[in-house]
């Protein structure tokens, strides 16, 4: 479980396939305070960290992760967005996110606002349903609100901090993103499809 606030980001150093899968070493510095086992978000991917070594940290996406992520797309020295699982004694600042991507949607636009940016997305519209005016959502992992919804594309705005911290800064029109749908939203649309 993980909130959408970004820790730090990571570069990908190594990408080795083996099979349908590929195994990514990522350098952060998170990378030497993780343990073997345990969750970490990459662009909103749960990913279990599989080795630490000297800076670096490796985890394997198998296919099905692969097929529904933009994981498949990464290169070597592409940068990661990073967050540490959620400790329960913790708060809880962005919104409960899975690290479990519902979908990949694509950048229409980046507007500069002076001093923010808004960055229109489009998306598969059988999706629709799962996305409210100022509403959550999680973009590479990313805790941010919703507006400007249309029936296949919405409107996210980015202060300068998350801009600077996160991997924002380089997307760029025609580029793929991870979305995660809140989960509250996800149970309330499959309560009503069963009635």
């Amino acid at each position: 479980m993980f909130t959408g606030i970004i820790e730090r980001t990571g570069i990908v150093r190594d990408i080795i396939s083996s099979g349908t899968n590929k195994t990514f070493w990522i350098a952060s510095p998170l990378s030497d305070n993780l343990k073997i086992d345990q969750s970490l978000s990459h662009n909103g991917v749960c990913l279990t960290v599989e080795e630490v070594d000297k800076g670096l940290h490796r985890v394997t996406a198998i296919e099905e992760t692969l097929l529904k992520t933009n994981l498949n797309s990464w290169q070597k020295n592409y940068v990661v967005n990073l967050e540490r699982c959620l400790q329960m004694n913790g708060r809880l600042d962005g919104h409960i996110v899975q690290g479990h991507i519902d979908a990949i949607a694509t950048c229409w636009e980046v507007k500069s606002k002076d001093g923010s940016w808004e960055y229109t997305f489009a998306f598969d519209e059988k999706f629709a349903a799962l996305i409210i005016e100022k509403g959550s959502i999680a973009l590479n992992g990313i805790s941010l609100t919703i507006f400007n919804i249309q029936k296949d594309n919405f409107t996210v705005a980015i202060i300068p901090y998350t801009f600077q911290y996160t991997n924002m800064q380089f997307l760029k029109p025609g580029d793929s993103i991870n979305i995660e749908f809140d989960m509250i939203g996800k149970y309330v649309t499959r309560f009503i499809q069963l009635k």
